[in-house]
């Protein structure tokens, strides 16, 4: 047992955190990047290959008995699609649209986990919350200021996969503790892999081996940011290491003007702030509540959008195992 003070676990906790997300930010810049010249379903295809050597090593150490059956495959093929959805989704958005516009519509995920948890968690939400999520939802109008600006494809692009990513968030959460660990990180990357894979000639652009190594190091940014991710959510509570997501607005903004000469106007801010204030609120109620179980936002440990956070949560399930 750690004499490490609480206070020093969650400050820790609260750092990994902070450089998990920093890492995915990366990882967003490069998938941007590499948006501009090959479709998203390419890029899609190749980051689940090059991920196959973290599977085979989760794989080879897991020690929990059963087999590769899922105990609910309807749920599970539920989470693969709209986990391949919300990653293509959100590659799309990246290649198109602003990186600090993405951001801002992928932090809606935690107010739509919060509405879809009730029909399909049977949870709770009350008045503070359903508020929360109304305000945060219009915090995402205030960004795509629908009638006075054109929305793009981008745009409904970032919709869909914050909406896939609250949905896999969901069914993560309804049947992580029946399945075992590996299966909810391996079903998604086969049903990627496969997807892709079938549609990939229709799209294939040769790509040479500095963009290929780019991919290679998008692998092991998604490495790295996990590990990180799931140390955070080790040492710190989930209350601590969650918020620490909303600091990928800075990133954004800071790669979006230095990279990709991008200078979202002051809207974008002022709509990402109140999304942002909404989702803070929403994980304060959810921490302080006297149900534990009725924490849908706090208990999924995902990372929205993509497929790569998406495993987080599976992962810290497999490392709590081995402690």
């Amino acid at each position: 047992m750690s004499n490490e003070q609480p206070q020093s676990r969650n400050l820790s906790g609260a750092l990994f955190g902070l450089l998990g997300f920093a890492i995915f930010a990366s990882h967003d810049v490069i998938i941007k990047y590499l948006g501009g010249v090959y479709s998203p379903i390419q890029i899609a295809f190749f980051s689940a290959l090059l991920t196959f050597p973290l599977m085979t090593a989760l794989l080879i150490g897991d020690n929990v008995p059963g087999t590769l059956r899922p105990v609910h495959p309807w749920w599970m093929f539920v989470r693969s699609i709209s986990a391949v959805v919300a990653a293509v989704s959100a590659f799309f958005a990246f290649s198109l649209i602003p990186l600090a516009q993405v951001y801002a519509v992928l932090f809606a995920t935690p107010l739509l986990i919060t509405v879809l948890s009730v029909p399909l968690l049977g949870e709770k939400v009350g008045v503070h919350r359903g508020l929360a999520v109304v305000v945060g939802l219009a915090g995402v109008l205030v960004v795509l200021r629908p009638g006075s600006t054109e929305l793009s494809l981008g745009h409904s692009a970032a919709l869909v996969a914050a909406v896939a990513g609250a949905l896999n968030s969901i069914v993560v959460r309804k049947i992580g503790n029946d399945e075992r660990a590996v299966l909810m990180v391996l079903y998604p990357m086969l049903t990627s892999f496969l997807m892709m894979g079938v549609a990939l000639p229709f799209v294939y652009r040769p790509m040479p081996i500095a963009d290929f190594g780019a991919l290679a190091i998008v692998a092991v940014l998604v490495l790295l940011a996990m590990s990180c991710m799931v140390t955070a959510y080790r040492r710190a509570d989930a209350a601590i290491v969650a918020p620490m997501q909303y600091s990928q607005i800075l990133w954004a903004a800071l790669f979006g003007a230095m990279l990709f000469g991008e200078y979202p106007d002051a809207m974008t801010y002022v709509g990402t702030a109140i999304i942002t204030a909404s989702g803070l609120y929403i994980l304060r109620r959810e921490s302080h509540g006297s149900r534990s179980q009725n924490r849908p936002v706090l208990e999924t440990k995902t990372r929205t959008g993509l497929m790569a956070g998406l495993r987080v949560g599976a992962l810290s399930r497999v490392m709590k195992r081995r402690k």
